[in-house]
């Protein structure tokens, strides 16, 4: 599907790496976890008007707020394709080594780099560092809700909630000025244990370099993510997963005005994805999309730790 996309130097880099994929099967160090609930409930794409996102698949609804920096003023909401790229740092980090203290590196740009980003493009308006601070200080300092819609036997409703705190100690050596300089200490946070137990029980795997290919676009990522995981789901059913384009755009599609539009923008991701994810086999119906049981994980069993 590669050479179905426009011909810019984003979609360059996403053949390139389609191309190392194709050729070069997954190590271990290329695996990445998401957390199923992330999954499917997703963070804004652009940057929301409030301190509040809240969003539902089924009878699950995930809800972040905005922390709180040193003069009670709100870091805002993470959103975009930076975070995310975080928290499959951070969540990859806390499966492999079973702990809630993550490293982060003796410099900025040594975390720039972990998340597959260019420590070169300086600190300015539109460089990676500034917004890789500005967008980490958003989601260390967010609190999560899951909430549950249940029933029991008798046909009873409740609700169950799990409100967490991501990182509620944090020691960040990080100067804008300095990226490259170290400190004599190393930055780390500590997640809060509830979500260190949230992130760590179903854990997906996928491929990093696959994550990094389609940073420019947060939509692509959500749904790589998505497949990668429905994928797993059919290949091991060895029935198909047919997604509706209505539960598709309850999920993901906060920033788009209505179905149909969401339906085209969602269409154009996909062809990005598809490149990226070659052992992913998705049919486009009129109702939705639809994964085959054939379809093989992103990462074969025997990489995955």
């Amino acid at each position: 599907m590669a050479d179905k996309l426009k011909n810019t130097k984003a979609v360059k880099k996403i053949i390139n790496a389609a191309v190392d994929i194709a050729m070069n099967p997954a190590s271990s160090n290329d695996v990445a976890f998401m957390n199923k609930s992330l999954v499917q409930a997703n963070l804004p794409h652009s940057k929301p008007k409030s301190d509040v996102w809240v969003r539902k698949n089924g009878n699950l609804s995930l809800v972040v707020q905005a922390g709180l920096d040193e003069n009670g003023e709100s870091y805002g909401l993470p959103y975009g394709t930076l975070p995310r790229l975080g928290l499959l740092l951070l969540i990859t980090k806390a499966v492999k080594a079973k702990s809630r203290r993550i490293e982060l590196g003796n410099t900025l740009n040594d975390f720039i780099r972990e998340l597959g980003l260019n420590p070169n493009t300086g600190g300015g308006k539109r460089g990676d560092a500034k917004r890789v601070i500005e967008q980490m200080n958003r989601l260390f300092n967010a609190r999560f809700s899951f909430i549950e819609a249940v029933t029991d036997l008798k046909g009873n409703t409740g609700k169950r909630r799990l409100n967490m705190e991501v990182a509620p100690k944090t020691e960040l050596w990080w100067d804008i000025k300095k990226t490259e300089q170290g400190s004599l200490f190393e930055s780390w946070i500590e997640l809060g244990e509830d979500f260190f137990n949230a992130i760590t029980a179903t854990p997906v795997p996928l491929d990093f370099r696959a994550a990094v290919a389609l940073k420019q676009s947060p939509l692509a990522l959500d749904i790589y993510i998505l497949l990668c995981y429905e994928a797993f789901r059919a290949s091991k059913s060895g029935k198909s997963r047919f997604i509706p384009w209505a539960s598709l755009h309850e999920q993901m599609g906060g920033s788009y005005s209505d179905v149909k539009d969401f339906k085209r923008k969602f269409k154009q991701a996909l062809r990005k994805v598809r490149s990226v994810a070659p052992t992913i086999q998705i049919n486009e119906e009129n109702g939705g999309i639809r994964i085959i049981p054939d379809s093989l994980p992103a990462i074969a069993t025997n990489k995955v730790m």
